[in-house]
Order: C-alpha cells, then sequence, then structure tokens
C-alpha cells in the first residue's frame, strides 16, 4: 500500500476548479464587492430577449446594486443587453424607439438622457456589468428596459416599485 502526501492536494483541486469556472477573464459580479448596506438584484439575460427578474421591489431611497449577466451565446452586433432605468412617468417606447438610431452610443439616446436613473452598459455573450444607485424617494413605478432594438417591443423591461 502506497502512501500519499495529500495536504497540498486540496488547495491545488480547488484553486484549479475555481479557476476552471470563473477564471481570469471572468466579470460575474461578486456580493462581497457590493457598498455595504447595498442590496443586491442580480438579474440574467440571454437570446430570447427577456430580464430574469421583471420587478424590483423598494423603499424610498434604498441602496441597490443591479447586476445584469448577459448568459447567450449570440455575437455582440446581433444581440447585446444592458439595462435603462427611466424616471417615473417617462415613455420607455418613445425611448426605445429614440435608441433605434444611437449605435454610436450604445444605443442610448443623448437627447433623452436625462430620463435615465442609472443604467449598465451593453453587455455581449458571457458578459456581466454592474450598477449601484440608490432608489428614488418617490413612491411610484419606474420601468426598466433594454434599449437594444427591439428588445423592449419583444417583452424586455421589468419595473421597479418604490413604496
Amino acid at each position: 500500500m502506497h502512501t500519499i502526501k495529500t495536504g497540498w492536494v486540496r488547495p491545488v483541486l480547488l484553486g484549479a476548479l475555481l479557476l476552471s469556472a470563473f477564471g481570469p477573464q471572468s466579470t460575474m459580479p461578486s456580493a462581497a464587492a457590493a457598498t455595504p448596506g447595498a442590496r443586491v438584484v442580480a438579474i440574467t439575460a440571454n437570446d430570447t430577449m427577456k430580464y430574469s427578474v421583471t420587478a424590483i421591489q423598494a423603499s424610498p431611497g434604498e441602496a441597490l446594486k443591479v447586476t445584469l449577466t448577459n448568459l447567450g451565446a449570440l455575437p455582440k452586433e446581433a444581440m447585446s443587453h444592458n439595462w435603462v432605468l427611466l424616471k417615473a412617468g417617462s415613455d420607455a417606447g418613445a425611448f426605445s424607439n429614440a435608441a433605434v438610431p444611437a449605435k454610436a452610443t450604445d444605443y442610448m439616446p443623448a437627447a433623452l438622457m436625462d430620463e435615465v436613473l442609472a443604467h449598465i452598459d451593453m453587455l455581449g455573450p458571457h458578459q456581466s456589468g454592474e450598477v449601484e444607485f440608490n432608489a428614488p424617494t418617490a413612491p411610484g413605478d419606474y420601468v426598466y428596459l433594454c434599449t437594444f432594438p427591439a428588445h423592449y417591443q419583444v417583452g424586455m423591461r421589468g419595473t421597479l416599485t418604490v413604496k
């Protein structure tokens, strides 16, 4: 019977497992990196043009950290996703329509940027992004959407409800 010293095996295997799972190129969000007290809301999207979370409840002024991960496989030019939170009362359909010709600014219409409360830039496949902000202090419903052409129209949207 052979005796194998395994004191180094577990740390090496654990390191290899973590490296293979997340790799140095990973941009997966870390809850530990969040501002103390900020509630993390993790949202995923993929090639079906839907957010995994379409309703968020928050208290007035609550610190939030929204993370968006694009789990899709299609190239960024064909299927990108972002997350844009609009002011209460903004016309999300009009914002989405104005975004269509704004390819040079990642489908963010410069003329309507005053309607944006928070946003995450366009993400290609297997990319993640995040934004930290305080929920509005006024109770109400605040629409969030993806501004890549046609995504809002097929249902890539949600609502942040402050109450």
